[in-house]
């Protein structure tokens, strides 16, 4: 039934178009996302490893929007549009036979789902599709000069949130993992039943190291405390400031996070106290 929908729908591609959704979901997508997650691991290291992984992503400068559309976003939107008319058209009958391919099936499907708003409200709400009208519906709140501070305060800023993104990787994670397993018989890599149990452990274990990079990256954020990343990014910018690395105008780009607004307002209050103080001495 699967392949008749489809196949009606795209005709003499129907072919193709299966074999591009498999790449993609490998590479770039699933590449980027073990990079991507890798890269936010290094979280745990504190704020300066962090901070130094970002500032050589964007050493691209204004090639780093070519890359991320050619090689990211719209590999992605390929990816999810392809799969949704897969998830629509395909049947499931995991109630009535619950053995392992089956159930496999219907997470492959569940997570996809999952992946798929978790990854969309992920890049709106710190990078924005499109960053000018993404900030005035309150997203592209991260901030690459802050990147710690700016990160860790948009996830800790609910419970609720930190939960979604938890979910949200692991659903990835998953996705990704039992993905490459069918990758394989689409692409006829493991054909035989014997090849295919070789293969689950393979897949496993891809899922258990991609797992550990995404709970690294989501205990490295959790444990951030906001402010003091946040001081220990001003002296960074400081120093790329004085050496013309960026101008001053980008430094004072602050993330806008309730945590530093505190922050800004408790040393405000100090330096008008100080001003009275020295007000009345005088």
């Amino acid at each position: 039934m699967e392949t008749l929908q489809t196949g009606a729908l795209f005709g003499r591609n129907d072919f193709l178009l299966r074999r591009l959704h498999s790449l993609t979901g490998l590479v770039p997508v699933g590449a980027y996302m073990v990079v991507h997650l890798a890269t936010n691991a290094t979280v745990i290291d504190g704020p300066r490893s962090f901070q130094s992984r970002v500032d050589m992503i964007h050493s691209l400068g204004w090639f780093l929007p070519f890359v991320e559309w050619t090689f990211i976003f719209l590999p992605l939107l390929f990816h999810a549009f392809f799969g949704v008319i897969l998830i629509r058209s395909g049947q499931q009958n995991v109630s009535n036979y619950p053995y392992q391919g089956n159930v496999r099936y219907f997470l492959q499907r569940l997570t996809a789902w999952i992946a798929l708003a978790f990854i969309f409200w992920h890049v709106f709400e710190m990078h924005g599709w499109i960053k000018p009208a993404a900030e005035q519906f309150g997203g592209a709140r991260f901030r690459h000069l802050y990147a710690t501070s700016s990160a860790a305060g948009v996830i800790q800023s609910s419970p609720v949130l930190e939960i979604f993104y938890l979910v949200g990787v692991l659903a990835c994670v998953y996705h990704l993992a039992n993905g490459t397993w069918t990758a394989g018989i689409t692409w006829g890599l493991w054909s035989t039943a014997a090849a295919q149990r070789r293969a689950n452990w393979v897949c496993l274990a891809i899922g258990v190291l991609v797992a550990g990079l995404g709970l690294s990256a989501l205990v490295g954020i959790k444990r951030v405390n906001v402010e003091q990343a946040f001081q220990v990014e001003q002296q960074i910018n400081a120093q790329k400031v004085a050496s013309g690395e960026i101008t001053q105008h980008e430094a004072d780009e602050i993330p806008d996070l309730p945590q530093l607004k505190s922050q800004n307002g408790a040393e405000s209050q100090a330096e008008q106290a100080a001003s009275a103080t020295q007000s009345d001495e005088s």
